[in-house]
């Protein structure tokens, strides 16, 4: 089995997965693959797939899927699975270090104090003890936020487009219904036709005026200019993101020069931790697929 290894993961993967065949980093090689294994930033469009017609497997290292045309793959008979498990420990701890660093005026305090600048009484903090937290999405990391969240002492509410129950958040109706009381709202949807756009200027209107919103989901999920427009009148108080249009986004991009806007660049799914668990849920999967014992 010829397997392409298109994105970056750990140093010893590939020598962990000779077990199941031909295993190759070189893009070159991918008319030859039977299965590719990527993350985000290999986009695996129509185009792409045709270039592969031995291609039987795609597998995703990570959550999300909208990089692969799943209905093409379909009709290819090719098989796309992903790592839905991995990653919700390490995205949760950034969430929430994110809904942390916001409120406690970390970054702010860090960046004056290499100024020079001892600003202890412009910086007023506040707490997230008392404080209720909207998820918009109700997956394996909004369930590590939850838990997060509980123990701090937050009211956890929450949104899923499905309104299933959950007993770890108290499940609303509408996403009007669940950020109107929100003190922070943390997204964890995957980019569908549904999704694409939900937070815009007719949710922000409902929203508290100093309401943070942490996204580590999706970045299209977010409607930019007008995110842009409500943190400049001060409609809410701050955007903590790690998830962008692209990887990097585009220079002109209006969240990356507005103000209140706190950014990391997409790395939610990239401790050392999680990197392991990736690769361990990826040889379980080619196991199932292969029938290989390791």
């Amino acid at each position: 089995m010829e397997i392409l290894i298109s994105d970056a993961f750990g140093p010893m993967f590939k020598e962990k997965l000779q077990v199941f065949g031909d295993v190759t980093t070189d893009r070159e090689q991918f008319s030859e693959a039977e299965v590719v294994l990527i993350r985000s930033k290999t986009k695996c469009t129509r185009e792409y797939i045709d270039n592969a017609p031995n291609l039987r497997l795609i597998i995703r290292g990570g959550v999300g899927i909208d990089n692969i045309d799943t209905k093409y793959a379909a009709i290819r008979n090719i098989q796309v699975s992903n790592t839905p498990h991995a990653s919700s420990i390490a995205v949760a701890e950034l969430t929430f270090a994110l809904m942390l660093a916001i409120p406690s005026r970390i970054i702010e305090g860090h960046q004056s104090m290499g100024e020079g600048k001892w600003i202890k009484k412009q910086l007023k903090r506040t707490e997230l003890f008392g404080k209720t937290l909207c998820l918009i999405g109700m997956g394996n990391i909004a369930i590590e936020v939850a838990k997060r969240a509980k123990s701090f002492g937050m009211k956890v509410v929450a949104y899923r487009q499905s309104g299933k129950p959950s007993k770890f958040a108290e499940v609303k109706s509408t996403l009007q219904e669940a950020v109107q009381d929100a003190d922070f709202i943390s997204m964890h949807t995957p980019l569908t036709d549904s999704t694409r756009g939900m937070m815009n200027k007719d949710v922000f209107a409902l929203m508290k005026k100093n309401a943070v919103i942490i996204n580590t989901g999706r970045g299209d999920c977010v409607d930019a200019d007008d995110m842009a427009a409500a943190l400049k009148n001060g409609d809410l108080k701050a955007y903590g993101t790690d998830v962008w249009p692209s990887d990097p986004p585009p220079e002109d991009y209006p969240l990356l020069k507005t103000p209140n806007v706190f950014m990391l660049p997409h790395i939610g799914a990239s401790s050392v931790e999680n990197l392991g668990r990736i690769e361990e849920e990826i040889i379980s999967i080619l196991k199932n697929h292969t029938g290989v014992e390791v």
